[in-house]
């Protein structure tokens, strides 16, 4: 039983990469939100605008095959799929003091993005493979970043997804193609990033790690925006390479537990 989840993910990456990070959602009371708490709390991820409730923490259902993990199913989020995330605004201050927030599809949280945008902090989603583009291009006029797992669309349909999301008002769009590598679109350029190739032991976490890996060396340089093509490249590297990390590791980052 490994502790995990896109969002979650990205605030132990950014951990590991140097970052102050918090994690900010609900847990339910049984021993896998335990488990995963502590963990968190552990690694310094701040917890303390989060709540606990009873029932059962959200998990998928995995198996790993020659590496590669895959996924059978999920609790639809356990306590999350019927509670509502309004309470982060109660200390609108405290989310306004980070530089970046990241959500992503299975956060359940499409309704409550405009009010979080309206704070003025960048955002950036990951959509995963799991979208519809319709409703995802709606979101976009809201999102600084926005990043699609895109293995089994072609470069073609992959690069008019990117355009359409941009025209759409995301300030930067990444699509993670698999072997491809990565593509990448601010409105002028096009960057191509190609993977960094190691034997996986697990690939669980592996697009988060490029997606944390990518946003940490890209905010350095500045607030998110259509930043030029030579500032895209050395992020789009350092989030292939972290990526290829990720996927030597078992579960997302370790800290498994046996049930």
């Amino acid at each position: 039983m490994y502790p995990g989840g896109n969002a979650l993910n990205f605030a132990v990456y950014a951990r590991q990469l140097g970052h102050d990070a918090a994690y900010l959602g609900l847990f339910g009371d049984d021993a896998a939100g335990r488990h995963v708490q502590s963990v968190a709390a552990r690694r310094g991820i701040d917890l303390s605008h989060c709540r606990e409730l009873a029932g059962p923490n959200g998990h998928a259902e995995l198996t790993v095959v020659q590496g590669d993990r895959v996924f059978l199913g999920s609790n639809r989020g356990g306590v999350r799929e019927n509670a509502s995330l309004d309470f982060i605004f109660d200390d609108t201050a405290y989310l306004a003091g980070f530089d970046l927030i990241h959500t992503s599809l299975y956060s359940y949280i499409d309704a409550i993005l405009p009010r979080l945008a309206g704070l003025g902090t960048p955002l950036s989603y990951d959509f995963s493979d799991d979208f519809e583009e319709g409703a995802a291009l709606e979101l976009c006029w809201y999102l600084a970043f926005a990043f699609f797992s895109c293995a089994e669309r072609s470069e073609q349909a992959t690069r008019a997804l990117l355009e359409a999301a941009v025209a759409a008002g995301c300030g930067i769009a990444v699509a993670t193609r698999g072997a491809a590598g990565a593509l990448a679109f601010d409105g002028t350029h096009w960057l191509t990033q190609l993977p960094h190739l190691v034997t996986p032991i697990d690939t669980l976490g592996a697009g988060d790690a490029f997606i944390t890996a990518f946003l940490a060396h890209h905010c350095l340089a500045g607030q998110p925006d259509r930043a030029s093509g030579a500032a895209l490249a050395p992020a789009l590297e350092a989030g292939a390479r972290f990526a290829a990390s990720a996927c030597l590791v078992r579960g997302a980052f370790g800290e498994g537990l046996a049930y």
